[in-house]
């Protein structure tokens, strides 16, 4: 973790597009990271319906551990930001196999810290998006950005309630 403060990104949805397209969408307002690490043994075969969704630009929930199309840049405590790094490297032990919690913080602290310093170039509420692509070298993610506007983010989305 580095000193001064510190961002992330928080899932944001504009509609109900991903509770459809991926298997498990993540929640709203919950902190995300790209996730590749979950693709790094797949290959063509692996890519049909909605896991070729969540591969080609699902962003990883830390909390539900599922998938959200944009994620938008938010400070973040140290607190918060401690408390997903154990919570990541539970996920490792428990999901894929890490030895040790010990060992799996490591890789969790870096994991995170790559997410940090990303959203570290970007203003508050900067939109990101990401692609990805099965390379003959392995997963090949890009980034893109979509600067915040000088209108709030809550006049973009689209808000229903259960009568309309």
């Amino acid at each position: 973790m580095t000193d001064g403060p510190l961002s992330l990104a928080r899932a944001i949805h504009f509609d109900e597009s991903d509770r459809n397209v991926f298997h498990a969408p993540a929640r709203t307002g919950e902190w995300c990271m790209s996730g590749g690490f979950e693709f790094s043994n797949w290959g063509e075969g692996d890519l049909t319906g909605k896991a070729r969704q969540a591969f080609a630009n699902g962003w990883l929930g830390l909390e539900t551990f599922g998938r959200v199309t944009f994620v938008a840049v938010t400070r973040i405590e140290p607190g918060e930001y401690a408390v997903l790094e154990q919570a990541l490297a539970q996920h490792f032990v428990e999901v894929y196999g890490a030895p040790d919690l010990a060992a799996a913080l490591t890789v969790a602290r870096d994991e995170l810290a790559q997410m940090a310093e990303m959203c570290a170039d970007h203003a508050p509420n900067t939109l990101l998006t990401v692609a990805r692509e099965l390379t003959p070298a392995g997963v090949h993610e890009s980034y893109r950005t979509i600067a915040p506007q000088d209108a709030g983010l809550y006049q973009l989305a689209v808000h229903v309630t259960p009568d309309e």
